[in-house]
């Protein structure tokens, strides 16, 4: 019989502190929410949140309502929540899991970093996706390629997932 030893990086004044921090970005989002985005934790469990996004007026994402997954770890803010899309979304820093590549959610992290502002700049990469670190790098091709086609798959998709 095998087992598995797991080291854990948090004690449990982390976890208080982490949850703290987590109500007062609750309670900020609440009084000051971000435009075109909401957010809040999924039933009581205040490490797993849901967000919504508004698909940006000045992109093929205009009209849509996107779903993202938020979970942060005990150690937050020292570490970046994990996050992913639950609508599908045409992108190339945007995977078919919903996976996103955003420098501040890996090695740019800083626990100065609140949930608003994460999904502002989330909403700021569906208008200016980063190619230089594309996830997915065909959608990347098509866009420096054929913008025209990038857009109307980007808007068909948007209409398929995240307008119904």
């Amino acid at each position: 019989m095998k087992f598995r030893i797991a080291i854990i990086r948090f004690s449990s004044g982390s976890l208080l502190m982490a949850s703290k921090r987590l109500q007062k970005e609750l309670k900020d989002l609440e009084k000051d929410p971000p435009l075109s985005c909401s957010a809040g934790p999924v039933g009581e469990d205040m490490f797993h949140w849901q967000a919504t996004i508004m698909g940006p007026t000045d992109s093929p994402f205009a009209g849509g309502v996107f779903l993202v997954n938020i979970h942060f770890p005990p150690d937050y803010p020292f570490w970046p929540p994990r996050i992913s899309f639950l609508t599908k979304v045409y992108h190339p820093n945007i995977n078919s899991n919903g996976n996103i590549c955003l420098d501040i959610l890996k090695e740019q992290w800083s626990p100065i970093l609140t949930i608003s502002k994460v999904l502002l700049l989330m909403c700021s990469l569906l208008t200016d996706p980063n190619l230089d670190d594309p996830l997915v790098p065909e959608i990347a091709q098509i866009y420096k390629n054929d913008r025209v086609k990038y857009e109307t798959t980007a808007r068909s998709w948007t209409q398929k997932y995240a307008m119904s």
